[in-house]
């Protein structure tokens, strides 16, 4: 029995938080389509797929054709390449969608920012949602999200009701990002504890991204008390990075960091990558960035009681539940 009779529309719906989350809505009833640049055979036969750009304001007129609610998780990600690929789809699409749902009358609109919009560079530990947006912003993506959301809060008013899920390093079985971008580099021998190594983040499993989400779009079409906000999500606490990380090696069976870099020697290599790199046009990403320096030595935990508040969200998945369903489809993998 379907939930709602109208389509729902999920803009990369075939990345890894967008085909959790079109998994997650087929399995309570609803009619879905997605819009994405290729056809993805993994997701569920019901579901509608529609080719195309994000960029292409035709392509996302057409794709919202009927539709009730957008969840707009495509998003250009990576902390390097050219600034116009990253404004094109992160900050043109997005407009093209913000646009698209007033023309054909869409009633909510969740769109999955990033903590990133809020980082740079210095620690930040237990700030909630008032936090200032990233003043400089350490990569084109951050800019280019901090912009998206921006654009999407804003549109926020009587015709569209809009929010900004923020999940902080979304990670479980299926990551094709954080968690295998970790391993390779581990396997390589080019993986280094920067800092002190006592820094502690946010990290949010998958189920529990698809959670906010859900309660987001729910609330939207309902009492609406989210509308025009943006939500910090992530799980029960923040973690101590290299620990987790080091967890996650030995469970993989390999061997846990050990060496380490000073943060400043680390984020002087990541200026000289990036200047040697734009120099050589490079689209090749760099071993070290500022951003990435920065990512693995300062601390970036954040509050999440407003989510907690207006969202009634809590962690489905807890992080011992989760490190065990993630190895255990990494040793399935094997």
């Amino acid at each position: 029995m379907k939930v709602h009779d109208t389509t729902i529309l999920v803009t990369g719906g075939g990345g890894f938080i967008g085909s959790a989350l079109v998994r997650a809505l087929v399995e309570r009833g609803d009619r879905v389509r997605v819009l994405g640049r290729r056809r993805y055979p993994y997701l569920p036969p019901a579901v509608e797929q529609v080719r195309g750009d994000i960029a292409d304001p035709a392509v996302v007129h057409q794709a919202l054709a009927g539709v009730e609610t957008v969840f707009h998780v495509a998003a250009r990600a990576g902390v390097w390449g050219p600034r116009q690929d990253f404004f094109r789809t992160n900050v043109q699409g997005t407009a093209n969608v913000i646009r698209g749902c007033l023309a054909r009358g869409v009633a909510s609109l969740v769109h999955t920012s990033s903590p990133s919009v809020v980082f740079s560079g210095r620690d930040l530990e237990g700030v909630d949602e008032a936090q200032p947006y990233a003043r400089p912003s350490l990569c084109h993506y951050t800019t280019s999200k901090i912009i998206a959301e921006q654009l999407v809060l804003q549109a926020n008013g009587p015709h569209l009701r809009t929010c900004a899920i923020r999940p902080h390093l979304v990670w479980g079985p299926g990551d094709p990002h954080l968690v295998v971008r970790l391993i390779e580099r581990a396997r390589a021998g080019r993986l280094r504890i920067v800092g002190s190594g006592r820094n502690r983040v946010d990290i949010t499993y998958i189920d529990n991204a698809v959670a906010a989400h859900l309660l987001a779009a729910d609330n939207l079409r309902g009492e609406g008390t989210a509308a025009g906000h943006a939500f910090f999500i992530g799980q029960e606490k923040p973690v101590s990075l290299w620990p987790w990380i080091n967890t996650l090696l030995r469970g993989c069976g390999l061997e846990p960091v050990r060496r380490s870099i000073p943060y400043p020697l680390a984020r002087m290599a990541g200026a000289a990558c990036e200047l040697a790199w734009f120099l050589a046009a490079s689209r090749r990403e760099p071993p070290m960035t500022r951003f990435v320096a920065a990512q693995l030595a300062r601390s970036h935990w954040f509050s999440h009681a407003r989510a907690e508040r207006l969202l009634g969200y809590q962690p489905r998945v807890g992080l011992d539940e989760g490190m065990e369903r993630l190895l255990a489809s990494l040793t399935l993998r094997r």
